[in-house]
């Protein structure tokens, strides 16, 4: 007689409209830009904003851009700024993800972990893989890297992830969610 252990329960992953709503109880705006020129590729920016007074101040943000293929979502820049907030970076990466898995093909994300100096390099990579990102491939001074550098800015270490493994991991980050 076989026994198997019951598998643990497995959460489902947040809807970008519930981390839009978790964003608004942490006194957050959460938004997205997304454009489409010519029904190629998409275009994004993600935003968190908090108000102050009348203005909104930006936080944090990211950019990208997103292939129609599973392997088509490319991330670029993301800032955020010092403040009283950790759950910033863990919410502009579960709102990317989640979008990039509700509203594309995409199913893997890449980054460029860039070597601009070999200290931000390693944090990089460090902060990178524990989102679930793995190495891919290194892009340096070679031939055949001249077109990949232009295309991301830099030379470093290319990563690449599952998409809904690094939005669990960002919602895990975010301290769970309330109601989710």
């Amino acid at each position: 007689m076989s026994s198997s252990s019951p598998e643990a329960p497995t959460c489902p992953n947040p809807s970008l409209e519930q981390l839009e709503q978790e964003a608004r109880v942490r006194g957050l705006l959460l938004r997205l830009q997304v454009s489409r020129p010519a029904g190629l590729a998409w275009g994004l920016r993600v935003g968190v904003a908090r108000r102050d007074g009348e203005r909104l101040l930006l936080l944090g943000e990211l950019k990208g851009w997103a292939l129609p293929s599973a392997r088509g979502l490319r991330l670029d820049t993301m800032r955020v700024q010092a403040g009283d907030t950790a759950a910033l970076g863990p919410l502009i990466w579960a709102a990317t993800f989640a979008w990039a898995l509700e509203a594309t093909p995409c199913s893997q994300a890449t980054i460029l972990a860039i070597r601009d100096s070999d200290a931000q390099h390693r944090r990089l990579v460090r902060y990178f893989r524990a989102l679930g990102f793995a190495p891919l491939r290194e892009l340096a001074a070679g031939p055949a890297d001249l077109a990949p550098r232009l295309l991301w800015g830099g030379s470093g270490l290319l990563m690449r992830a599952d998409c809904a493994e690094v939005l669990r991991r960002s919602v895990r980050r975010l301290g769970g969610l309330d109601g989710l």
